[in-house]
C-alpha cells in the first residue's frame, strides 16, 4: 500500500486504477474501513469525536506494482440539510441544470470556501472519482439528514455502493436502511464490519463494485485474487510460527538437582521461559498480521508442575542412539538399560549404554551422556506439560482466528485466556511433538541449540499441518 499522487484527472486513461472516495456523515467509520482495507493500523485518525478527518487522504492497492484501486478518506458531511437548501437556490429562473453543472457553480462559490468547506472537499473528490462507498452506520436511524446526504452525492453522478457498517450490533437498523435505500434508488448494498469485517467481507464488497462498474471488472477480480492468496500466504506463515513455538517448547528442557529448594525455582524459570517464548510468537503473528505489539496479550500460564518425564528414555531417544551408535548397542539393550535406570537401578545394560555412548563419538557423548549420567547423579529433567503444551496451541489458534476477522482499526485487545477449555481434540499434535521430546538440540530454549537439521523443519511442517484455527 502507498500513498498516491494528487488525483489524476483522466478517468478515460485505462491504465489508470480505480478511484473510490469513501464518503458519508461524519463519524460513521471512514477512516476505520480505509484502514482496515489498506491494512495499515497507522492509516489517518481513528477517534469517536465528531470531525476527526478534515482533509481528504487517499491510499494505493497494487498487485505485482501495479496499482490497481485508489481509496480516498474524506472529511465527513455535517450539515447536508442546508447545503441541499442552497443548491437549490443556485438555480437561475428558467434554468434546469443536471447534477454535476449546479455542483460546478457551488464549487465555485464563496460558500463553497467558507461554511460548506468541509462538504465542497467531499464533493470534489467524488467528482474526480469513478465511484464512492457511502458508509452509513446501521445502528443509526434513518433521518432526513442522511436523505439529504444521498440527494447531494447523487448530483455527482456518479455510482453510490453503500456500506452498512456496525451491522452486527444488536440495535443495528439494517431492514429500516435497507428499505430507505431501495426508495432511493439505491438497491446493491454491502455489510462491512470494520471492526470485525466478515471473512468474505472485502471479497462480496469489491464483487459489488465489479458489477456498478463493469469496464473495471477485471481490475477488482485481479485484487480479489491477490488478496485470497496473500490471505493464504498468511495462514500458512502463522501456522509455521505456531508450530515453532510447540517445538521450541516441547523440546525445551531443564536439568534440576533433587536437593531441597532446587525444584520450585527451576519450575518457576521454566514457566517463564515458556510465557516469554509465547509472547515473541503472539508478537510474531501481530506483524505478520500488519497489528501493533499492544493489539494482544498473552495471559498467563497455568502454573507447571513439571514433567519428570522419561523423555530419555522414549523410542525416539532409543531409535537415535540406535542409529548414532551402530552395533555398539543393539535396540534391546538400549531399551533395557533404560527401565533399569528408570526404577533406580544401574544394571549392566546401563553400564553398557555409557560405554557406548562415549566410545560413538564426542557429539553423541554430549548429547545424551550428559543426560544419562545427571540421571544417575540424582538430577531430574524438567520439561513442559502435555496440557501446557495443548494450551499453547489452542491459545495461539484462537489469536490466529481473532487476527483473520479483526479490522485495522480495532482498539481493544485481545486477551489469550488461561482456561480455554477442552482440548481434547490435540492428540494428534501431541503424537507428534513426542518426537520433538527426544531432540532438545532443536529448542531455542536450550543452550547450543541446532537449528539448520532437515529434520527439525520436517517435523515443524508436520506440525503446522496439524493446526487448523479453532
Amino acid at each position: 500500500m502507498t500513498k498516491p499522487s494528487s488525483p489524476d484527472r483522466n478517468p478515460s486513461d485505462a491504465n489508470k486504477p480505480l478511484k473510490l472516495a469513501v464518503v458519508g456523515h461524519t463519524n460513521v467509520g471512514k477512516t476505520s474501513l480505509l484502514r482496515t482495507l489498506t491494512r495499515d493500523v497507522e492509516f489517518g485518525q481513528v477517534s469517536h469525536r465528531p470531525s476527526t478527518t478534515r482533509h481528504v487522504e487517499g491510499a494505493r492497492l497494487a498487485v505485482d506494482g501495479q496499482p490497481l484501486l485508489e481509496l480516498y478518506d474524506t472529511p465527513g458531511l455535517e450539515d447536508a440539510i442546508a447545503l441541499l437548501d442552497y443548491l437549490e437556490r443556485l438555480e437561475r429562473p428558467g434554468e434546469r441544470l443536471d447534477g454535476p453543472a449546479r455542483l460546478s457553480r457551488f464549487l465555485a462559490s464563496s460558500e463553497a470556501r467558507q461554511r460548506f468547506e468541509q462538504e465542497a472537499k467531499v464533493l470534489r473528490q467524488l467528482l474526480d472519482s469513478h465511484a464512492g462507498l457511502y458508509l452509513i452506520d446501521a445502528r443509526e436511524p434513518v433521518l432526513a439528514k442522511y436523505r439529504d446526504e444521498l440527494a447531494v452525492l447523487a448530483s455527482c453522478g456518479k455510482p453510490l455502493l453503500p456500506v452498512l457498517n456496525f451491522a452486527a450490533a444488536s440495535a443495528q437498523q439494517v431492514a429500516a436502511w435497507r428499505t430507505a435505500l431501495a426508495r432511493l434508488g439505491l438497491h446493491a448494498l454491502v455489510r462491512f464490519d470494520t471492526q470485525a469485517p466478515p471473512l468474505d467481507g472485502e471479497r462480496l464488497l469489491y464483487e459489488s463494485l465489479a458489477l456498478l462498474l463493469e469496464s473495471h471488472k477485471g481490475p477488482l477480480q485481479r485484487l480479489i485474487a491477490d488478496q485470497h492468496s496473500q490471505a493464504q500466504a498468511r495462514a500458512h506463515s502463522a501456522r509455521l510460527l505456531i508450530a515453532e513455538l510447540l517445538l521450541d517448547c516441547a523440546a525445551c528442557r531443564r536439568s534440576v538437582s533433587n536437593a531441597t529448594g532446587q525444584i520450585p525455582p527451576a519450575v518457576q524459570a521454566l514457566r517463564e521461559s515458556v510465557r516469554q517464548r509465547e509472547q515473541r510468537c503472539v508478537e510474531a503473528l501481530l506483524r505478520l498480521y500488519a497489528f501493533r505489539p499492544e493489539d494482544a496479550v498473552a495471559g498467563q500460564l497455568p502454573l507447571l508442575d513439571g514433567r519428570w518425564g522419561d523423555d530419555l528414555f522414549n523410542p525416539e531417544t532409543l531409535k537415535q542412539l540406535g542409529i548414532k551408535l551402530g552395533s555398539g548397542v543393539a535396540a534391546g539393550a538400549a531399551a533395557g538399560a533404560g527401565v533399569d535406570l528408570l526404577v533406580g537401578g544401574l544394571s549392566l545394560g546401563a553400564a553398557t549404554l555409557l560405554g557406548a555412548i562415549a566410545g560413538g563419538g564426542l557429539q553423541t557423548a554430549r548429547n545424551y551422556g550428559a543426560r544419562l549420567l545427571g540421571k544417575l547423579q540424582g538430577r531430574r529433567e524438567l520439561s513442559v506439560d502435555d496440557g501446557v503444551l495443548q494450551l499453547l496451541a489452542v491459545r495461539q489458534l484462537q489469536l490466529l482466528n481473532a487476527l483473520g476477522q479483526r479490522g485495522h482499526a480495532a482498539q481493544h485487545v485481545i486477551q489469550l485466556e488461561t482456561d480455554t477449555g477442552n482440548k481434547s481434540n490435540h492428540a494428534a499434535l501431541l503424537s507428534t511433538l513426542r518426537k520433538a521430546r527426544a531432540h532438545p538440540e532443536w529448542s531455542t530454549l536450550n543452550p547450543e541449540a541446532t537449528l539448520t537439521q532437515a529434520e527439525r523443519q520436517t517435523l515443524i511442517d508436520q506440525l503446522a499441518s496439524t493446526l487448523n484455527p479453532t
